[in-house]
């Protein structure tokens, strides 16, 4: 269904909470962001910015060895996955270097070492000694195996079970987007982290206490709220039962503006403005 009143890109408002934003301080993004005016909101912690920069050859680790990448202004995530054809893309590399990166990775600061993971262009089969050692070492394990493969596949399961209930997300952007996009995935919503991520630094700049209170909607006394700027009737129409009937709630309303997305453009990752 789509919803009868139009979004409206915010302008900035005296509300502030916890911002979540990409910085200014040689930081760099990991998405190109849409120039915007954001929600009504207080100014986010630190105000984005972007910047093409060509890789220079003393920055650049050789793709056929990667081991480390020391970031210059320019960089994302995305960008040095490429350029190294790195296996998981941005998503590994960011998991490998997350300690280092912090909770946000659309956020990287030149001269900050990451570690390459394998490059798929430099994988090549073990050699064949290799191989026959290894062949060797399983056919002697193999009565050992054979006995406790009951016991480890219960192990496994019990495992893997205690990995599901205890999954936590992290109470920032990154952890929101996380968490949002699992509940989407349980309810067949496309979407991924790059889009939502997008549209809400458009939005809302990372705020979830963004309103626009200057609008028609807002005229109308139905002002765009949260990060991805939902007005109320929307909110309601495609909320996501087991996300927060508040429309301020980060997942709730990242889901919900998802879910309307998909319903009126196939996906949020189609949406590139005002929607």
């Amino acid at each position: 269904m789509a919803s009868k009143a139009k979004h409206r890109r915010p302008k900035n408002s005296p509300v502030a909470r916890g911002l979540v934003t990409a910085g200014t301080g040689g930081a760099v993004l990991a998405f190109p962001l849409l120039a915007a005016t954001t929600a009504e909101a207080a100014p986010a912690a630190h105000t984005a910015a972007t910047a093409k920069v060509t890789l220079t050859p003393a920055a650049v680790v050789q793709a056929d060895t990667p081991t480390t990448y020391s970031v210059v202004w320019g960089d994302s995530l995305s960008k040095i996955a490429d350029e190294f054809s790195l296996s998981g893309g941005w998503q590994q590399l960011y998991e490998d270097n997350r300690d280092a990166i912090g909770g946000d990775p659309c956020l990287i600061l030149p001269g900050l070492t990451l570690t390459l993971g394998t490059s798929s262009a430099s994988e090549a089969p073990a050699d064949s000694a290799a191989d026959s050692t290894a062949s060797t070492a399983d056919e002697e394990a193999a009565p050992a195996a054979e006995q406790s493969t009951d016991d480890s596949a219960s192990a496994d399961t019990g495992a893997s079970a205690a990995e599901t209930a205890t999954t936590t997300y992290a109470d920032n952007l990154d952890g929101w987007i996380r968490e949002s996009l699992d509940v989407m995935a349980a309810n067949g919503i496309p979407g991924s982290y790059e889009g939502i991520h997008r549209n809400i630094m458009r939005e809302s700049s990372g705020n979830p206490w963004a309103i626009n209170n200057w609008d028609s909607n807002a005229a109308a006394g139905t002002p765009s709220k949260g990060l991805l700027q939902v007005i109320d009737p929307t909110f309601e129409a495609y909320h996501v039962p087991g996300t927060s009937t508040d429309s301020y709630d980060p997942v709730a309303n990242i889901t919900a503006a998802s879910n309307y997305a998909a319903d009126r453009y196939g996906s949020i990752d189609n949406v590139n403005g005002p929607y």
